[in-house]
């Protein structure tokens, strides 16, 4: 079945573009959501139109991207996590804490869907990519460390505090 496409369709072509798919696939996806028509000669004098459209929308979509991985790149994510004594965590840092946190802290929206890596389940620096495009994908560093380091380092603060806030005590001299 011959298809002309109304709107970019991953994995198949632009839109304005002609193609030649499987007969289901264009009666039951494609013509159903309104991403393709029947390529007719009537539909062909269109093609040029939403060829056009098409043009100017990728545009806009890549300067968007272009925008948003500018900001998403070199951002440090910080996690903590409970880990054993050989760095391995007892569960992971999963794709949606880490769009989460991202989302919350850059004030964007990108889908954890996004977020390429596998689940993270070692202390330590790791390098996360996110998927805008095809030609937009920024990295990002995660930094995952142990609540149990955390727990060390603000008993050691508290104590160094406790410490300076106690006032020495004076003995006076005894009068004999």
């Amino acid at each position: 079945m011959k298809v002309l496409l109304k709107e970019d369709v991953d994995n198949l072509g632009f839109a304005g573009e002609v193609h030649h798919v499987a007969d289901g696939f264009g009666r039951n996806f494609l013509l159903p959501k309104g991403l393709a028509v029947s390529a007719t000669p009537g539909m062909m004098k269109q093609a040029e139109v939403w060829r056009k459209k098409a043009e100017t929308r990728r545009e806009e979509i890549r300067a968007e991207f272009e925008a948003l991985a500018a900001k998403v790149s070199g951002v440090r994510l910080a996690f903590t996590a409970r880990a054993g004594e050989n760095g391995k965590l007892y569960g992971s840092i999963t794709t949606a804490q880490v769009a989460d946190e991202m989302n919350q802290t850059l004030g964007t929206e990108i889908d954890r869907r996004k977020v390429g890596i596998e689940p993270l389940r070692q202390l330590g620096e790791h390098k996360v990519v996110v998927r805008l495009s095809g030609e937009f994908q920024p990295e990002l560093t995660v930094v995952i460390t142990s609540e149990e380091e955390d727990v060390a380092t603000e008993a050691v603060v508290e104590a160094a505090a406790d410490i300076d806030e106690a006032e020495p005590a004076v003995e006076e001299p005894a009068e004999a």
